[in-house]
C-alpha cells in the first residue's frame, strides 16, 4: 500500500505542523500594522527563530528597467516561524551594492512570526537584473524622504523635488517644486455632468461642472525610502458635492516621480447623472519664449511626438541648423540676435500652438490634434494605434511629464495640454474623455414585464439573467486608475521620454519566485509548475493553453473600456462565432465560479509577466466595478450579466476577499487593502437583503441573531474576508467570527452538508441547526473560494472536529449514494460539477493518507463532469470572414468549466501529484 503523509497537503514545510488558532496583532491607526503580540494568555512568537536565507527576487518582466517611474513596491512571503516581527532586511545587488530599502510587515502567522512583508525601493538606487533580500541591517538611502505637517499642508520633499498638499480647498497639490523651482502646481480634480445623453438626441442638454474638494488627508508613511498621502473628498460645485474619491501619493527617496492611485465612487442618479469628464490637472508655470517650450506625446511602440509652440523648422527663413537641432532635441536655442535675422525680425508672425490633444477614444486608435488657442480649429497633427499615456509639457528650465496606466485599455482617456503659449499652461489627464460621448449607465432594457417574481424567474429561466426593478443600479460601484507624474529638470530627450512612457505604461515590480513562495506555505495547494513526466506535460500543456487563449481572447474580443477592461466573458455562441455578450446571465463573468483565482493560481505556478499582469487587471476590475462601495449594497458583488452591476443577484460570493487577496500581499497595494477591510463586514447586508427572496414563502423579517446565510458559497466568502482581516493584523472579531463559523458548522451532525434551516449569528459569527441529521448540498457550494479558504485555515488549527467535518464533506460529495447515506442518512443527490471536486477528493486522500482515494481523485478529474474529460481537443481553430466580424481564434472552452478544471488541475497536483 502506499503511503499518503499529509505533508503532502500544501508539498511545503509550513503544513508539517499544526498550530492552535491564536491572535495576531491590531492595525496601527496611521495604517501600518504593529509588531505582532500574541493575546493576553496565548503563546508567543516561537523562542529561538533562526532566520530565513537571503531570497533573490527579480523584475517582473525580463531584463533591467531604463526607468523605475518613482519607485516600487513588493511582497514576500515567509515560512512560518522563520521571523519575528521585528526583524529588519537588507537588499543588495547581484554584485553585492546594498540598495537602500524600507520594509515593513503585512501578514503575520498565528505564532505571531512574519507570514508576508513589503519593501520599497527608490528608481534613484543601482539598477540591476536580480536582488538578495534577506535579514539585516537595512540601508538608508542617502537623502531620506521627510515629511513635515501644520494644521493647513503637509510637505514631502524626496531630496528631488518637494510637493505640499493641502489639507482642504480645492486643491490637493499645492506645488511640485524642484531646486526652489515651481514645476506644477494648483493639482486639482475636474469633473462635468450633462443630465441627457447625447445620444439620445435631446432638444437641450444642461451641464454641471465640478472641482475637487478636500475632506481628509493623512499621512500613512513616512520614509525613509518611501512616503504615502492619501487624501479624500468629493467632486463639488455650486449646489452639489458628488463621486467620492481616495487619491494615494507615493513618493520616493531620491525621486523626481510622483505616483498617483486614484479612486472614484459613482453615487450619482444613472437616469440623469452623465459623466461626460472626469480628470486630473495640474498649472504648468511656462518660462522661456514660445520657441523654447515644449510638447512630447508618446505613441505605440517607441513611437514620440516631439514639437516646440512655436515651430523654428519647415519656415521659408532658416534660422540656422544648430537653432533647429536644438530646438528638436529640446534644448534652449541661442539668443535669437545670433540667428538669421530674417527670421528673427518676423518671430511674431509664426503662430504659436498653445493647445495639443492626444485622445485615445478606442482600444485601436489615437489622433493627436493641436491649436493655437481657444475659438481657433484644432489641426490634425498625427495618430496611431495605442498611445501609451504620457505626455510633457515645459522648457529647458523644467517641466512636467504626466501619464495614466492602461492609457488605451481603459479608453476613452485623453492627454492634453492648453496654454502652452500663455504664463501658465494647464496639464490633464482625461480618465474619462470630454471627447468621449458622457458615460451612459442606464440599464439596457426597460424590464420586459418582469415586474414581479414569477415573471422574473421565468425570465432566468431563458435568458439565465437574474432581473429584478430598480436592481441594476451603478450607484456605488468605483473605478481605479493609477497615474505617474515627473517633475523634470529639463525637456527630455525622445529617448529617455520613451523610457518614461514604458516605465508609466508598465510600472516595473519586483518579485520572489515560484520556488520561494511555495516554500513559504502560502495560499494553500498548489505547486509550481512540474513536466517531469508525460502526464504531468500534458496537463501543464492544458493549462497553458487555457491561460494563453484567455489572454489572446481579451485582445482579439477587444475587452476593453473603461468600466469592461479586466473582466472576461462568461459563456460562448458558436453559432455566432461570438462570446454571449448580450444574453442575460451569460455574458461579462463578474468572477462567477472563481475564475480570478485560477488566474492568480497560474501566476504563483509559473511566474510568468503576462500571468500576472492578467491577473492585476481582473483584480483591479472585479474589486471596484463588480461589487458596491456605498449604499445599503456596499460589501455585495453583482452576478454575471450584460452589464457589469444589472443583475438583481447582489453576493458576498462575487465581491469576495479571496480573489483579491493575492494582489495585496504580493504589491502591499494599499488600495486592496481598503477593499480588503471594507469586506469584514459584508455580513451585515444579510439584514438588508434576503438572498432567497425570490422563493421565501415568509415577509423577510430578519433577526441578527439568525440570519438567512448560506453556511457554504456565502460563509466561504466571509470566512476568507475574516482570514485576511487576520492575517493582516486587524479586527479581532473577524478572527472570531471565523473561528466560530468554522466550529458551530462542524458541530451539526452533517456538517457542511447539513439540510434544514441553519442560522447565522452576526454578533459572534456562530451557525445554529437541526440537531437531528439531514443533507442539503448544492454543486456551487464550494466553487467559489471555500475549498481554498478551508486548505488554508486547516494549517492554522488543531480543532479535529472542524477537520474531521471538512474531510468528511470532501470525501463524500463525490462518492457513491451508498456511501454517503451510511454516513449522513440520505444520498445527497446527483450532484453536478463533479470534476470540480476532485479537487476536494484529493485533499481528502491526503488528510487521511488514503491512495484509493487518490485514485480516485485523478479517475474523476479525467472524466470531466461538467468541465473538461480526458480527451477534450484543447486546441482553437481559425474563423475567417465573412462569417465573423474580424477573423478568430476559437476554442471549445467556457469560462466557468475552465476556471474549475484548472483549480481542480492544480491543486490535484499539489496534493495526490505523485499518484498521477
Amino acid at each position: 500500500m502506499v503511503h499518503i503523509s499529509r505533508r503532502h497537503v500544501l508539498a511545503s514545510a509550513a503544513a508539517a505542523g499544526t498550530t492552535a488558532w491564536l491572535s495576531t496583532p491590531t492595525a496601527t491607526a496611521a495604517g501600518q500594522p504593529a509588531a505582532g503580540q500574541p493575546a493576553a494568555g496565548e503563546p508567543g512568537p516561537p523562542a529561538g527563530l533562526t532566520g530565513h536565507e537571503p531570497v533573490t527576487v527579480r523584475w517582473l518582466e525580463d531584463g533591467t528597467p531604463p526607468e523605475l517611474a518613482a519607485g516600487t513596491t513588493w511582497g514576500v512571503p515567509w515560512p512560518r516561524g522563520a521571523l519575528s516581527p521585528e526583524q529588519e532586511f537588507a537588499l543588495v545587488t547581484e554584485s553585492g551594492t546594498a540598495v537602500p530599502v524600507q520594509s515593513w510587515p503585512t501578514g503575520w502567522w498565528p505564532d505571531g512570526s512574519v507570514k508576508w512583508t513589503a519593501h520599497a525601493v527608490s528608481n534613484a538606487h543601482p539598477h540591476t537584473g536580480t536582488y538578495r533580500l534577506g535579514p539585516g541591517e537595512a540601508t538608508p538611502p542617502d537623502t531620506p524622504v521627510t515629511v513635515a505637517r501644520d494644521h493647513r499642508r503637509t510637505t514631502v520633499d524626496t531630496g528631488a523635488m518637494t510637493v505640499v498638499f493641502r489639507h482642504s480647498g480645492e486643491h490637493l497639490v499645492e506645488s511640485i517644486q524642484r531646486g526652489g523651482t515651481v514645476i506644477a502646481e494648483k493639482g486639482r480634480l475636474i469633473a462635468s455632468r450633462q443630465d441627457s445623453p447625447g445620444t439620445d438626441l435631446p432638444a437641450t442638454v444642461r451641464g454641471q461642472v465640478f472641482t475637487s474638494s478636500v475632506d481628509r488627508v493623512t499621512v500613512e508613511q513616512e520614509g525613509p525610502v518611501r512616503a504615502v498621502v492619501k487624501v479624500e473628498g468629493r467632486h463639488k460645485g455650486k449646489r452639489r458635492a458628488w463621486l467620492p474619491f481616495t487619491l494615494r501619493f507615493y513618493l520616493y527617496a531620491g525621486s523626481e516621480a510622483l505616483r498617483v492611485v486614484h479612486t472614484f465612487v459613482y453615487d450619482g442618479d444613472e437616469s440623469k447623472d452623465f459623466v461626460n469628464g472626469l480628470g486630473v490637472r495640474f498649472d504648468v508655470p511656462m518660462r522661456g519664449a514660445p520657441h523654447d517650450r515644449h510638447i512630447r506625446l508618446a505613441g505605440q511602440g517607441e513611437g514620440v511626438l516631439s514639437e516646440a509652440v512655436r515651430p523654428l523648422t519647415g519656415l521659408r527663413r532658416d534660422p540656422g541648423a544648430s537653432v533647429r537641432a536644438d530646438q528638436v532635441a529640446g534644448r534652449a536655442t541661442a539668443d535669437p540676435s545670433t540667428w538669421d535675422q530674417r527670421v528673427t525680425s518676423r518671430l511674431p508672425y509664426i503662430p504659436a500652438f498653445g493647445d495639443y490633444s492626444l485622445h485615445q477614444l478606442s482600444a485601436h486608435g489615437f489622433d493627436i490634434h493641436k491649436r493655437t488657442s481657444a475659438g481657433h480649429s484644432w489641426l490634425r497633427v498625427d495618430g496611431g494605434g495605442r498611445a501609451r499615456g504620457l505626455g510633457y509639457v515645459g522648457s529647458p528650465a523644467g517641466g512636467l511629464a504626466f501619464g495614466m496606466r492602461n492609457f488605451w485599455q481603459l479608453h476613452p482617456t485623453e492627454l492634453e495640454i492648453t496654454g502652452a503659449a500663455t504664463d501658465t499652461a494647464q496639464a490633464t489627464v482625461w480618465l474619462w474623455s470630454p471627447r468621449a460621448g458622457a458615460m451612459d449607465l442606464r440599464f439596457y432594457h426597460d424590464g420586459l414585464g418582469q415586474e414581479e417574481y414569477p415573471e422574473q424567474l421565468e425570465g432566468l429561466e431563458i435568458t439565465y439573467e437574474d432581473y429584478e426593478p430598480g436592481f441594476g443600479t451603478p450607484y456605488g460601484v468605483a473605478r481605479t486608475t493609477e497615474l505617474t507624474f515627473w517633475a523634470l529638470e529639463a525637456t527630455p530627450t525622445a529617448e529617455r521620454f520613451s523610457a518614461l512612457a514604458d516605465a508609466n505604461a508598465t510600472p516595473p515590480l519586483l518579485v520572489s519566485g515560484p520556488e520561494h513562495n511555495h516554500a513559504a506555505g502560502v495560499f494553500g495547494a498548489w505547486s509550481p509548475v512540474d513536466r517531469s513526466t508525460a502526464a504531468k506535460d500534458e496537463l501543464e500543456e492544458n493549462l497553458a493553453f487555457m491561460h494563453r487563449f484567455y489572454v489572446e481572447e481579451v485582445d482579439q474580443r477587444s475587452w476593453y473600456g473603461f468600466w469592461d477592461y479586466g473582466d472576461v466573458m462568461h459563456s460562448y455562441d458558436g453559432d455566432r462565432h461570438t462570446w454571449r455578450y448580450d444574453i442575460g446571465g451569460y455574458a461579462w463573468d463578474n468572477s462567477e465560479l472563481s475564475t480570478d483565482l485560477l488566474l492568480w493560481y497560474h501566476y504563483l505556478r509559473t511566474g510568468e509577466a503576462a500571468a500576472f499582469r492578467f491577473a492585476e487587471a481582473m483584480t483591479r476590475h472585479t474589486g471596484e466595478v463588480d461589487m458596491y462601495h456605498l449604499g445599503e449594497w456596499r460589501g455585495l458583488g453583482t452576478r454575471h450579466g450584460v452589464m457589469h452591476w444589472a443583475d438583481s443577484a447582489k453576493q458576498v460570493r462575487i465581491s469576495n476577499a479571496g480573489y483579491k487577496r493575492f494582489l495585496y500581499f504580493l504589491t502591499a497595494d494599499e488600495r486592496i487593502g481598503d477593499v480588503l477591510h471594507d469586506l469584514v463586514d459584508a455580513d451585515r447586508t444579510f439584514l438588508v437583503l434576503d438572498p432567497g427572496r425570490k422563493l421565501a414563502e415568509e415577509p423577510f423579517d430578519p433577526d441578527p441573531e439568525a440570519l438567512p446565510m448560506g453556511k457554504s458559497t456565502d460563509w466561504g466568502a466571509m470566512g476568507l474576508a475574516w482570514l485576511t482581516e487576520w492575517e493582516r493584523g486587524g479586527d479581532p472579531t473577524a478572527r472570531t467570527k471565523l473561528l466560530n463559523g468554522a466550529a458551530s458548522i462542524a458541530a451539526l451532525p452533517n456538517g457542511w452538508a447539513q439540510g434544514g434551516a441553519t442560522t447565522y449569528n452576526l454578533r459572534d459569527g456562530r451557525f445554529t441547526g437541526p440537531s437531528e441529521p439531514s443533507v442539503s448540498i448544492g454543486s456551487l457550494s464550494s466553487v467559489f473560494g471555500l475549498m481554498e479558504l478551508m486548505t488554508e485555515l486547516l494549517q492554522l488549527t488543531d480543532d479535529e472536529q472542524v477537520r474531521a467535518q471538512w474531510v468528511r464533506f470532501c470525501r463524500l460529495y463525490n462518492a457513491t449514494a451508498d456511501e454517503q447515506r451510511a454516513e449522513t442518512g440520505s444520498s445527497w443527490g446527483s450532484l453536478n460539477l463533479r470534476q470540480a471536486y476532485s479537487r476536494a477528493t484529493a485533499y481528502a486522500a491526503v488528510q487521511l493518507e488514503d491512495p484509493a482515494l487518490a485514485a480516485r481523485a485523478w479517475r474523476e478529474l479525467r472524466t470531466g463532469h461538467a468541465g473538461y474529460p480526458e480527451d477534450h481537443p484543447f486546441r482553437s481553430v481559425r474563423v475567417e470572414g465573412p462569417a465573423v466580424l474580424n477573423p478568430v481564434n476559437e476554442a471549445p472552452l467556457s469560462t466557468n468549466a475552465s476556471a474549475q478544471y484548472g483549480l481542480a488541475v492544480i491543486q490535484c497536483l499539489a496534493l495526490v501529484g505523485d499518484h498521477l
